[in-house]
């Protein structure tokens, strides 16, 4: 598949009612939001004829997906089930989001979508309760990893320096990654409610290291082995923090295909500018729009159906012979 793949979608850890089978077939990198759909029951506007992905148990699905995107390298050695992506584009678990956003408003459930070097955050629901603490902006991220607590001090650099401000942002991405895990811990209660949880996150600290230090340098070998070995602690600390009832998925990609960026909302809250939409295009219409409308269309066309009929009737109507009221009244003129 090197022709035709730009990547590596792995399975770490999943609970048994979703089912992965083991096997090398390419997936579709504009489906991966699709595959998390499907993987926390909701329903997807094309068919996904992928076999990586059985039908489980449709009346318990996982409380939590958690998806990690990383960049600058084509796999990783995972522990899991790993699948090629085939034509890696640029994708986005917003419809995933919106979904569970709609669907579960009422129970506010923890939404996070998080790119720490390009410091963009998205959090509905309880999210914004849990990782108020959590450092989002690079100074943020900066003074985390001098603290007394932060992965300095326990984790082994090897080649990799404190000094170097490329070493620094792929440690402080790290250091997200057992942030959140710890801050989630505080609050177990919302990982045994009723509402499923998502979590997107993006790393690109690997691929500044690949482009400071060179793919064949120790630097960029040992960032590497350190990130695998945090992603599997980050999954089986989520995976255990839900009880064995949650998804953990990476997707390594050297480079997307497509230059397209995707738009999202930025925690520096910059106004959009007038040239973003020179066209004044309507924002796109999610997967719920087709049944709303012809929820209110077919409602509105029976209401107008029966009002019709109604009217239609009352006009031609004889008050001796079909009205109950005139009929007991003249019986009664009759009698007096």
């Amino acid at each position: 598949f090197s022709g035709v793949c730009g990547g590596e979608f792995s399975v770490l850890r999943s609970p048994q009612s979703v089912v992965f089978r083991d096997g090398s077939w390419p997936i579709p990198g504009e489906r991966i939001p699709d595959v998390a759909a499907l993987t926390m029951g909701f329903s997807v506007e094309e068919d996904l004829p992928w076999p990586g992905l059985a039908v489980g148990d449709l009346f318990h699905r996982p409380q939590a997906t958690v998806l990690v995107t990383v960049k600058g390298v084509d796999k990783l050695p995972m522990k899991g089930f790993s699948y090629p992506i085939e034509n890696a584009v640029p994708f986005s678990l917003d419809s995933v989001a919106n979904a569970i956003h709609t669907l579960f408003s009422e129970e506010t459930p923890v939404v996070l979508q998080l790119a720490p070097s390009e410091e963009r955050v998205y959090m509905v629901g309880k999210a914004n309760t849990v990782f108020e603490d959590l450092s989002v902006t690079l100074r943020q991220l900066r003074n985390r990893l001098f603290q007394d607590n932060s992965i300095l001090s326990s984790l082994p650099l090897n080649s990799l320096s404190r000094n170097n401000e490329v070493d620094l942002l792929f440690l402080s991405e790290l250091q997200v990654l057992r942030d959140i895990a710890s801050l989630l811990s505080r609050h177990k209660h919302l990982a045994k409610d009723h509402s499923p949880d998502l979590y997107s996150l993006e790393l690109s600290g690997l691929d500044e290291v690949g482009k400071r230090y060179g793919e064949d340098s120790q630097q960029f070998k040992d960032a590497s082995q350190i990130l695998v070995d945090s992603l599997q602690k980050f999954a089986d600390e989520m995976f255990n923090l839900y009880g064995g009832n949650a998804v953990v998925e990476v997707v390594a990609v050297k480079e997307f295909n497509s230059p397209l960026s995707r738009k999202t909302r930025s925690i520096l809250q910059a106004s959009q500018s007038d040239s973003e939409n020179p066209y004044n295009l309507a924002y796109a219409y999610n997967y719920n729009y087709s049944v709303i409308f012809n929820i209110v269309l077919w409602m509105m066309i029976g209401l107008a159906l029966a009002v019709i009929v109604i009217s239609y009737n009352l006009w031609n109507m004889d008050p001796g012979y079909d009205s109950i009221i005139y009929r007991m009244t003249n019986q009664k003129i009759r009698m007096d």
